[in-house]
C-alpha cells in the first residue's frame, strides 16, 4: 500500500490528520481509521518507541537515587551532609515518635474497653445474683 507507507513516513501528525478529515466527511470512515491507528502500532505511544521514552526516564531516576540525589519519598539532598544527618535523624525521631504515641492510644483504647467491660460484667453480676435472690412465684 503505497499510501500507507507514505503516511508512515510523514509520522503520526498525518494519521491523525486523516481520521478527523475522515470524521469530517463521513463518521464511519474517522472511525475505522482511528480504529487502524491504534491497532496497528502507527501512534508512537501504543509502540516501543513511545515506551523507550518512559523507560529512559525510569533509568535516569534510578541514577539520581544510586548517587545519592534525594529518596523515593523525601526530599533531594541539600548538598550540605551535616543538614541532611540532621534532617534524617529528626525523621527518623519523629517517626519513632508517632509511633509510640500511636501505641499509647492504643493501650489507653484497651484499658477504657477493659474497665467498660469489666463494669458491665459486674452489672450483669449483680442482677443475676438479684434475680437469684428473688423467689418465683
Amino acid at each position: 500500500m503505497p499510501l500507507v507507507a507514505k503516511l508512515d513516513d510523514l509520522g503520526s501528525g498525518a494519521w491523525i490528520a486523516l481520521t478527523i478529515l475522515g470524521f469530517v466527511f463521513w463518521w464511519p470512515i474517522g472511525l475505522a481509521l482511528l480504529a487502524f491507528t491504534f491497532w496497528s502500532g502507527r501512534m508512537s505511544c501504543w509502540n516501543g518507541r513511545g515506551m523507550s521514552r518512559w523507560q529512559a526516564k525510569m533509568e535516569r531516576m534510578r541514577d539520581r537515587m544510586d548517587r545519592g540525589g534525594g529518596d523515593w519519598f523525601g526530599a533531594p539532598t541539600s548538598g550540605n551532609r551535616a543538614f541532611d544527618e540532621y534532617r534524617t535523624e529528626t525523621l527518623r525521631r519523629l517517626e519513632e515518635e508517632q509511633r509510640e504515641f500511636k501505641d499509647f492510644l492504643e493501650r489507653l483504647r484497651m484499658a477504657k474497653d477493659k474497665a467498660e467491660f469489666d463494669q458491665f460484667m459486674a452489672e450483669r453480676r449483680g442482677r443475676s445474683s438479684a434475680d437469684v435472690a428473688q423467689p418465683q412465684g
